[in-house]
């Protein structure tokens, strides 16, 4: 919902670093009394490294040791579901971004029906468009357009976070205690989420006597 994301300092070791390797030069007599069929180490191709993937990413985010990993590794996700496959969308897309910095969010929710009509299956979009509409203060076309990310994409950690604020703020301190959960479980590391279960858990689970 938002992209002001973190830096991305550990992305080499998210993605797998390269081994470094330091060897010796060896002297030019020694190269020519090697057998001429002897093999060569260095001649040895590494195999190529399966591409990372979404699913990849996830694990690594649940599995993260720190916050800064998990921030790193979170942005990483962010600019994979990022990708619409539309240049036409992305222009839709970046246009809708500029309207709400203006603050024109009836002309950034124009823009983002496009969007949603000319990829329906791109969660990001239904995600934007659900900012729109808080920021218009309807919640209840947010709150549908939540729900259509997270169909989409059950795994967008913003989204949940985002439907437990709106939830929050019509005091359904149930339902948002249920999706501040989704949220922890795919990004345990996510900014306040963490605070806000140990706040709300009390109400809705019962206190312990």
């Amino acid at each position: 919902m938002r992209r002001l994301s973190p830096s991305i300092r550990l992305m080499a070791g998210l993605l797998g670093a390269p081994a470094f390797v330091v060897s010796a030069i060896a002297p030019a007599v020694a190269v020519a009394a090697a057998p001429p069929d002897a093999p060569r180490k260095d001649a040895a191709k590494e195999a190529p490294r399966a591409p990372v993937t979404l699913d990849d990413l996830y694990a690594r985010l649940k599995a993260a040791k720190d916050d800064a990993e998990a921030r790193g590794i979170a942005q990483l996700i962010e600019r994979r579901l990022d990708r619409s496959g539309s240049d036409t969308v992305d222009l839709l897309a970046s246009r809708a971004a500029e309207a709400m910095q203006a603050k024109d969010y009836p002309l950034a929710v124009e823009l983002l029906d496009r969007v949603t009509v000319l990829e329906p299956g791109w969660a990001e979009g239904w995600s934007r468009r659900a900012t729109a509409f808080y920021l218009l203060e309807d919640q209840a076309s947010a709150l549908a357009d939540l729900h259509k990310t997270l169909t989409l994409e059950p795994r967008h950690f913003e989204a949940w976070a985002a439907l437990a604020h709106i939830y929050m703020a019509s005091d359904d301190k149930t339902r948002a205690l249920a999706a501040f959960r989704r949220a922890e479980a795919i990004y345990p590391r996510m900014g306040k989420v963490h605070e806000a279960i140990e706040r709300l858990a009390p109400d809705v689970d019962g206190r312990d006597l």
